[in-house]
């Protein structure tokens, strides 16, 4: 049986009891100020139409990424992420596992994107982002799964491996906007992003979600598909977000509205060098950063061919890792983990 777009878009979307929401352009990011989605700002200065014109254009030789194959995508030619011009999307849906301030009560509606410019070989998400599945979809269909997810009651738009799609992303936040969408952006990156496209999306993100995954070229170099560049890169791509969008920002109800909220990823073995990580972000971004230091490492694809990561963490190398962020002087750790490290300590004080 064929499928047409519009069923795609409906059949990825999960319909569990939510009603549309409140139709609302502003809300109090801080008292007595207003927001409005960064887009919508752009938008209506008329600079958004040129900005997705000049996206498009590197598709003709695509370096949107660090990684900058020179490919042209619009005559299908594939680079290292393997990703074709049209957007490829493998779910929509509300998402209940990200950040309390993204998730809320009605989730983050999360659109996951297939393909991606890094392939870590540990990636918990290998079926889409190594594989490619997923389908093959218009912007103006995109533009539909952002409506459909804000009238579902999702609090922002949550974009999960946007690099390589990027063009795609601008062209279709423009029609949504136009059909009336009013909630955040969220860019949920790997932190491997050039500065010079980081710039592209100023005035079109309002929360930047990067992971800080490696502080060691080497150990970048091993588990991200050669990339032993991650490390450099993605500090100078934190600090251009930090640049655009500031320090996490919530509304009344508690709910992002705007900032950097980074993630880091406690691995065996301290490969991912977490000390070094707390130590960068107290010395380089306001000490009220938002971080999230994660413990859920899964021993996933091929990370059993890799010896110090073919185990999951210790409750030691976790309380390691939050311990080094107090000593660091973090102040805005993420709810959860400070949630799991209070659990640890306890476990470990009953013995």
């Amino acid at each position: 049986m064929k499928i047409t777009r519009r069923d795609f878009i409906k059949s990825s979307i999960i319909l569990g009891g939510s009603l549309l929401f409140p139709h609302r352009l502003v809300c109090a990011a801080k008292e007595g100020e207003q927001w409005y989605p960064a887009y919508g700002r752009l938008e209506q200065a008329g600079d958004l139409a040129a900005r997705v014109e000049q996206a498009y254009s590197i598709f003709e030789q695509c370096e949107l990424c660090p990684r900058q194959c020179g490919v042209n995508r619009l005559k299908g030619e594939q680079g290292f992420c393997r990703a074709p011009a049209k957007v490829k999307v493998y779910a929509a849906d509300p998402h209940f596992g990200e950040e309390i301030s993204l998730t809320g009560r009605k989730g983050s509606g999360t659109i996951f994107f297939s393909n991606c410019n890094l392939r870590c070989v540990f990636c918990q998400n290998w079926p889409i982002a190594h594989m490619g599945y997923g389908k093959e979809i218009e912007d103006e269909d995109l533009a539909e799964m952002m409506i459909h997810l804000q009238k579902l009651g999702c609090h922002n738009i949550n974009l999960v491996t946007p690099t390589h799609v990027m063009p795609n992303i601008l062209s279709a936040a423009r029609i949504a906007f136009k059909k009336g969408l009013h909630i955040p952006l969220v860019y949920n990156t790997s932190g491997y992003e050039r500065f010079e496209i980081l710039k592209m999306l100023d005035g079109v993100v309002d929360i930047y979600l990067p992971d800080m995954k490696f502080m060691d070229r080497d150990q970048a170099g091993k588990y991200l598909g050669g990339a032993s560049d991650y490390p450099d890169v993605a500090k100078k791509a934190i600090m251009e977000m930090h640049r655009q969008v500031g320090v996490h920002e919530v509304d009344s109800k508690g709910m992002a509205v705007r900032g950097v909220m980074i993630r880091h990823l406690v691995m065996p073995n301290q490969v991912a060098g977490t000390e070094k990580f707390v130590q960068w972000v107290a010395e380089s971004l306001p000490k009220s950063t938002y971080v999230n230091i994660m413990p859920q490492y899964r021993v996933e694809y091929k990370a059993f061919e890799y010896p110090k990561i073919w185990r999951r963490i210790t409750v030691e190398e976790y309380l390691e890792a939050m311990r080094w962020a107090e000593e660091h002087g973090l102040t805005n750790l993420d709810p959860r983990s400070i949630d799991m490290r209070n659990l640890y300590r306890e476990r470990e004080r009953k013995g």
